[in-house]
């Protein structure tokens, strides 16, 4: 692979309504993309998703954008590259900045895609031509307004409804929402909202048939979810805690969770996060992709994962228009009774709209190979 330059833009959208988790509300979402050039002039497009604070994780998009210029871009500088599946192995030796990472990682995974003429989720050995998909809603200022949201969503025909709760907002709205829709896929997840304190409370919700509560406990933990596990019949789903194929070995053997959420930017990248897939399908443990309020191109990538045969449950890459008032891409990704049709250009499949990138991009910097 024989690049020319990578070019990194800090990204400002505005998104169409506030996003509420115990974290905190999302009204701007700031991130950085990332666009390798090859010599031959086509680009592999990435996207980061580290968020503005360190909530989700210890990232942000200050601390991505530094990690990029100062030491991932010049690490892969070093030598040539022969395989995007090179990359993870290049980078090992730097600690976690997982988004950083697969920021750059799923560039290059774009580049080869294009330069090889093949879709990326065959690239990854995809085989679905579309996928189901579900959608993730926030905590809104009541429940009638949280009943309204799953209602519009079961009419489009999502095929999954997640919900956020948080201690004061968890049994009597999931209790609510199941009455209201007793035959829909429901979930709920707290992002690490609880401790072992609230075994009770988590296990009231056991009542509801939930698919799964996700990342119920610590973001870094799997031995107390292994503990709460014991306690409960719904099954838990870990989020927060796996950032590695070795993360999610450890934590299936320990039985903390029995369900796992892959997302991209969490785990350094495609490459493991596929490795996880790997493991996951071989143990017959359930995967399914989340989301990160990704724009198009990040949207583009957990589209092209998910082709592959281990996700067997509906994932969060809900349609653009979701989001944003108008995306970075063309087309726009969009949901038909809760199906996406995966496309079938080369690369992610999609084409990115210089017009908005421009339009969005607060500012941004190239680099080049000193050779």
């Amino acid at each position: 692979m024989q690049l020319a330059s990578i070019t990194l833009r800090a990204m400002r959208m505005r998104m169409k309504a506030p996003f509420t988790t115990s974290f905190g509300t999302e009204w701007d979402k700031d991130f950085i993309l990332v666009e390798v050039r090859g010599t031959e002039g086509c680009s592999g497009w990435g996207e980061a998703v580290a968020m503005k604070a360190p909530l989700y994780n210890e990232e942000t998009v200050g601390t991505v954008w530094l990690m990029l210029k100062d030491v991932l871009i010049p690490l892969l500088w070093q030598q040539p590259l022969g395989h995007p599946r090179e990359v993870a192995g290049r980078f090992r030796h730097i600690r976690r900045n997982y988004m950083a990472k697969a920021a750059l990682e799923g560039a290059l995974w774009d580049l080869y895609a294009v330069k090889e003429n093949i879709p990326l989720y065959r690239a990854l050995g995809g085989q679905r031509t579309q996928i189901d998909v579900g959608i993730s809603l926030g905590i809104e200022s009541s429940p009638d307004q949280l009943l309204a949201q799953v209602e519009k969503h079961v009419a489009r025909g999502y095929k999954r409804i997640k919900i956020k709760i948080k201690p004061g907002w968890d049994v009597d709205i999931v209790a609510a929402v199941r009455r209201r829709f007793p035959a829909i896929q429901l979930m709920a997840d707290a992002n690490s909202a609880y401790t072992l304190a609230d075994a009770a409370r988590l296990a009231a919700l056991d009542e509801y048939n939930l698919m799964m509560i996700e990342q119920p406990l610590a973001h870094d933990d799997i031995i107390d979810h292994a503990v709460l596990q014991k306690q409960l019949k719904t099954p838990i789903c870990l989020d927060e805690s796996i950032h590695s194929v070795e993360d999610a070995r450890k934590a299936l053997a320990l039985d903390s969770g029995r369900i796992i959420n892959i997302k991209i930017g969490r785990v350094g990248g495609l490459t493991e996060a596929k490795l996880i897939h790997d493991l996951c399908a071989a143990k017959g443990v359930p995967v399914w992709c989340g989301g990160m309020l990704e724009a198009g191109i990040g949207r583009a990538h957990n589209i092209a994962i998910t082709t592959l045969a281990g996700f067997t449950l509906p994932g969060d890459t809900a349609a653009s228009s979701r989001y944003w008032e108008e995306d970075l891409i063309e087309p726009e990704v969009s949901v038909q009774d809760g199906v996406i049709q995966v496309p079938d250009r080369p690369g992610i499949g999609y084409t990115v709209r210089r017009e908005q990138l421009d339009k969005f991009t607060l500012y941004s910097e190239t680099f080049r190979p000193a050779f």
